[in-house]
């Protein structure tokens, strides 16, 4: 089987593991930025294979200058995504923050 086959590229920014919603930056996050090892990051994602895993990471090595291009950009499109949503938080947020102020607030008056 070769190594591509693991994938599904579904945009230049979205290859996901074949047969699954998880894309290789959830997996190569964990190996890289988390230093877990293989079997660890099978535990977090039951529904992969060590063999996955592997594929991944060999992926990732085979690729590395593409791969961290890949994995630049999607760590700053969730810091993007992160800070956009701290200035305009949706209503729920707002709504849970105000309770927890509220709540806060009354344990305070308790004492």
């Amino acid at each position: 089987m070769k190594l591509e086959e693991y994938f599904d590229f579904l945009a230049p920014n979205d290859i996901r593991l074949k047969g699954h919603r998880i894309g290789i930056e959830s997996v190569l996050y964990e190996y890289i930025f988390r230093e877990q090892p293989p079997e660890a990051i099978v535990r977090r994602f039951p529904s992969l294979s060590l063999e996955q895993v592997y594929a991944t990471i060999l992926y990732y090595l085979q690729n590395r200058e593409k791969i961290d291009a890949y994995l630049t950009s999607w760590l700053e499109y969730g810091r993007r995504a992160r800070e956009e949503q701290k200035r305009n938080p949706p209503p729920v947020v707002e709504r849970l923050r105000a309770l927890k102020a509220k709540q806060e607030k009354a344990a305070v008056a308790e004492v």
